[in-house]
């Protein structure tokens, strides 16, 4: 997966100003060149009472690069969030997929909604590895032939398996953010447990760490209130 932090205005500063408008007026505008370690107690509590508004003055846009079905789940996620991604509707789609190595747990036990993922055996990872790779290959060589016969973009792309990489922006506030880490990361410190799939969990890892140094202060007060968006 890849993952990068392209552009951004976010800071905690932009937490306390947002928050004090509503006792200091136009003169909040004085946390902005004030260190914000000296009002963290502030940034705690609003987390913690969920008062959520103040994370929303805050912008970052990361530029992802995941397979197809990580994209699917999140997607899901559209309140805070804009999108947009690579179209194989106006561009060749490169022959880039997703093929789990050895650290990926491939087997599930348990019932649906109580269950956990194991290592699989030798024998497994071989099997995915080799039938992926035939798989994708095999629809790979189909959409160029209907390229090459002049069929659409568009509807060759159809023969396309979900494993392909596709890329996108997806723009979100700090807010959005936690909302999507609560959900999409499984963490000791979480108030709610979580169980997300391993691919986009890795995603979000990437976006908690960059997003992190921007907000630190944030991000902690995050952490010790149970990873709860506000």
């Amino acid at each position: 997966m890849t993952v990068e932090l392209v552009k951004h205005s976010a800071a905690d500063t932009d937490v306390l100003w947002a928050a004090r408008v509503s006792t200091a007026g136009e003169q909040s505008l004085d946390e902005l060149t004030k260190d914000p370690e000296r009002s963290k107690g502030l940034i705690n509590y609003l987390m913690r009472d969920r008062h959520g508004s103040p994370f929303e003055h805050n912008s970052m846009t990361f530029f992802v690069s995941a397979p197809l079905f990580v994209f699917r789940e999140f997607h899901r996620h559209r309140v805070g969030w804009s999108y947009n991604e690579e179209s194989g509707r106006y561009r060749q789609l490169e022959p880039v997929f997703y093929v789990p190595d050895e650290a990926r747990k491939l087997v599930q036990q348990g019932r649906p909604g109580k269950y956990e993922f194991v290592e699989g055996s030798p024998e497994q990872l071989k099997l995915v590895e080799g039938a992926m790779t035939a798989s994708y290959q095999q629809a790979y060589t189909a959409y160029l032939e209907m390229l090459d016969a002049g069929v659409a973009r568009e509807v060759a792309r159809a023969v396309l398996p979900v494993g392909l990489y596709s890329s996108m922006y997806a723009t979100c506030n700090a807010r959005s953010l936690m909302h999507f880490l609560g959900l999409r990361t499984r963490h000791e410190l979480a108030k709610t447990p979580s169980f997300p799939q391993r691919e986009i969990e890795m995603v979000a890892e990437a976006m908690e760490a960059q997003w992190a140094e921007l907000m630190p202060l944030t991000h902690a007060a995050f952490n010790k209130n149970g990873r709860v968006a506000p």
